[in-house]
């Protein structure tokens, strides 16, 4: 008695799988969903996932082979992972200009500070730039500046 109670259960459940489903909004913007819309409301059919009932294939099947799937696949990945490669190597040169331009800054400023600047020949003997050759540096770090941080 219970084997029969559950085939006629079961039976009166799958009944209801082969209704259609309607999607419509309300006047307050809701979105409902039901077998059967409102007369004064335009429904939308929602598309039958499940597959019953489909006398034909789906638009989206493909007639390819396995091996033509698995091409497609790989061929996929390896954009996917040049496309993730060329990002990085943008971003470190992005993060590179940005470190460059950093440093133009701080010489540039460093030489206009108008202190009294220091440097070591091959001996090691330290020795001052005199004014010549601080404006030559002067002009170095502006075109370095001009050409890194634009």
């Amino acid at each position: 008695m219970k084997t029969v109670f559950m085939i006629i259960a079961v039976w009166t459940l799958s009944l209801s799988a082969h209704a259609g489903l309607n999607k419509w909004i309300d006047a307050e913007g809701k979105v409902h969903y039901s077998d059967a819309p409102p007369q004064d409301v335009k429904a939308q059919p929602v598309p039958n996932i499940a597959g019953k009932g489909q006398t034909a294939a789906p638009a989206t099947y493909s007639t390819k082979s396995y091996a033509e799937r698995e091409a497609e696949l790989k061929k996929s990945k390896q954009e996917k992972t040049e496309a993730g490669e060329k990002k990085a190597k943008q971003e470190a040169q992005a993060e590179e200009k940005k470190r460059n331009c950093t440093a133009a800054q701080q010489n540039l400023r460093s030489l206009e500070e108008g202190t009294r600047i220091v440097t070591y020949d091959a001996n090691g003997e330290r020795t001052y730039l005199d004014d010549a050759a601080r404006e030559q540096r002067l002009d170095d770090a502006r075109k370095a500046v001009s050409s890194h941080c634009n």
